[in-house]
């Protein structure tokens, strides 16, 4: 059992932690981070330095480090896709404040293995288990609210898919990293990029991640108050879209999209549009919603909850946000709880 000061301690604590008069223990940090989903760099506002720098004339362990390196075999490779597999899984349920130091170790794992690989044939395979990872990384800084850490995250995402020479990879993560633009209140640009993201991943790119990229192009159409070619997005969208239940892309684990999770998304589109067909289309959504997809349901209820404010039915909209901010509380998510309240205020 972890044991924690008293209730009024911890006032006291969290003030002179704020003035910079006590520092943070690693236990109160360890608990911290936890909670607020922040890295310990975030947590004490300065870089931490590194426990055993390399020395300039280290080449002994340059070596080691080369050689470890080059031991990492598809095996290692797998074992690393199926840990980001095991955070994506927690994540999409429990949420990402209580996985900030998991996923800042396995990001370090994996880039310690792409810096010192030396070969092609061993760099390709690690940079693409990268790349998800840090895609992956980069939506949970985002959902916490930490938007220079996702922005860097995709950044190092990109790098790792264009070494990985894996142009679906650098589509995602593109098209993902709009939206940090679009939320820091620049919907013009996420537009511009999230097309860029097409085109990048050219033909290379699987039906269902283009009609997934379509549908985010839509999305932030509706939010940057480009209602014809958010129409025009999810027409296509709906068009590429391959037919049936099968939600999973197999050669993109990360994308999740059938003709549900379209109706959930065509539905949050409209309802920024404040068109009235959006209540149809997300209760659509509602009824068939994966239960593992928490915070995804958040989302959707907040949908919901906007597109009954545009019609002007507040009681359902109460409704929706109530069970919405209880998702949101549940996962964490820091942003879900932004436009809850920004939803709230119009009630």
């Amino acid at each position: 059992m972890l044991t924690i000061a008293s209730t009024a301690s911890l006032r006291v604590y969290v003030s002179e932690w704020e003035n910079g008069k006590r520092p943070i223990s690693e236990r109160y940090a360890k608990i911290l981070r936890a909670l607020l989903g922040v890295t310990n760099e975030e947590l004490y506002g300065r870089q931490i330095a590194p426990a055993e720098p390399i020395q300039t004339d280290g080449y002994d362990e340059l070596v080691t480090r080369i050689d470890a390196a080059r031991s990492v075999s598809l095996t290692m490779v797998k074992t690393f896709m199926d840990q980001t597999e095991l955070l994506r899984t927690v994540d999409r349920q429990m949420g990402a404040t209580s996985l900030v130091d998991q996923m800042t170790g396995h990001l370090t794992t994996l880039e310690d293995a792409l810096t010192f690989a030396v070969l092609p044939e061993t760099r390709r395979p690690v940079a693409r288990a990268l790349a998800g990872a840090a895609t992956l990384a980069a939506w949970q800084a985002l959902d916490v609210g930490a938007v220079e850490r996702a922005w860097r995250h995709y950044e190092l995402g990109k790098r790792a898919a264009k070494e990985a020479d894996q142009p679906m990879y650098l589509a995602h993560a593109t098209a993902e990293q709009a939206y940090v633009l679009c939320d820091a209140g620049r919907p013009l640009i996420a537009v511009e990029l999230v097309r860029d993201a097409q085109r990048v991943g050219g033909k290379m790119m699987s039906p269902r991640l283009q009609a997934w990229l379509y549908a985010a192009e839509a999305e932030i159409c509706a939010k940057a108050g480009m209602p014809a070619e958010c129409r025009r997005a999810l027409d296509k969208a709906v068009r590429l879209l391959p037919p049936g239940d099968e939600a999973r892309d197999p050669d993109m684990l990360s994308i999740f999209l059938n003709e549900g999770h379209l109706a959930r998304w065509r539905g949050n589109a409209l309802a920024l549009l404040g068109d009235d067909d959006a209540v149809d289309d997300l209760y659509v959504a509602l009824d068939t919603a994966d239960p593992t997809f928490v915070r995804a349901t958040a989302g959707l209820r907040c949908d919901l909850a906007q597109a009954h404010l545009a019609r002007g039915e507040y009681d359902q909209a109460h409704d929706h946000l109530r069970q919405a901010r209880l998702l949101a509380n549940r996962t964490g998510s820091v942003r879900h709880r932004r436009r809850i309240e920004q939803l709230t205020r119009r009630l």
